[in-house]
């Protein structure tokens, strides 16, 4: 029965390690070769230097006749091969795309993920390149999980002229509940700030910074908000919370079946037709 204080104590140590642990590599970078664009997609490899000096690699498609361009922004620990089928999709539509590796991801620079934070960086200067390379022309951002973090925690929120926010976090606190939950169980969520506060100290970031619900009402375009039902990462409260907070106009597509999943490949031909219609509304192409 003496051991049994110890063997308590060495729990709770190996636990806090291993929590701990979790935040430091949740926020290492996830680099990749990409190498050159798919053959069929025509695009040419580009290079954008944000304005801290970080460099953004993406792919930049442009029809001979384009209506718009978008952009195309990845989750957590992705990059822009990743996307390439959404950025087929609309180059067929007659979009020119530019879809990049956030920092930190692919081929771009950068030492830490960080939920969107330093990501928004590079989907501003991406949104600049377009304006300064397609001058006229309307742009709209696309942004799944962590890229659609990006749009909204920037100093200011994205420039674009519509927005599609796809399985998007509200809170970087609960998200990380909701993460552990599915773990052991219910019972880690009281665990959560020896995952938050870590990966706080390693960012140089307050739980504050990451709240996206408290930055899409600065959003100044229409937004298309899209959630799963069966979404445990990111639960389908947390999107309709997001989408309450959003300013008019706005809309809403709650997605059955599917949980925290790229909602192109989910659901392919109503993503398609959902999307392609919100942006031929509110971009007028």
């Amino acid at each position: 029965m003496r051991s049994w204080p110890a063997l308590l104590c060495l729990a709770t140590a190996i636990a806090v390690a291993v929590l701990v642990g979790a935040a430091h590599s949740l926020t290492l970078p996830a680099p990749a070769i990409i190498g050159p664009p798919p053959a069929d997609l025509a695009a040419e490899t580009v290079i954008i230097v944000a304005p801290g000096g970080e460099r953004v690699a993406g792919w930049f498609a442009d029809p001979k006749r384009k209506r718009a361009a978008v952009l195309i922004l990845h989750g957590v620990h992705g990059n822009r091969r990743e996307v390439v089928e959404r950025q087929r999709l609309f180059h067929a539509a007659g979009y020119a795309t530019l879809a990049i590796d956030q920092q930190a991801h692919g081929e771009s620079s950068g030492d830490r993920i960080t939920f969107g934070h330093r990501e928004s960086a590079s989907a501003a200067a991406a949104i600049v390149w377009l304006r300064d390379k397609l001058t006229g022309y309307k742009i709209a951002a696309v942004g799944l999980s962590l890229g659609g973090a990006a749009l909204l925690l920037g100093p200011e929120p994205a420039k674009a002229d519509a927005v599609v926010l796809e399985a998007v976090y509200a809170d970087i606190r609960n998200a990380t509940a909701d993460r552990l939950e599915m773990w052991p169980g219910p019972w880690t969520r009281p665990l959560t700030p020896l995952v938050v506060w870590p990966a706080a100290i390693l960012l140089r970031l307050w739980p504050a910074d990451l709240r996206p619900i408290d930055r899409i009402a600065r959003l100044k375009a229409p937004v298309l908000i899209i959630g799963g039902m069966l979404d445990r990462h990111t639960p389908i409260a947390d999107t309709r919370a997001l989408f309450a907070a959003a300013l008019e106009p706005k809309d809403l597509w709650e997605i059955a079946e599917a949980g925290h999943s790229d909602f192109e490949r989910f659901a392919p031909d109503a993503w398609r037709t959902r999307v392609l219609r919100f942006l031929q509304q509110h971009l007028g192409a």
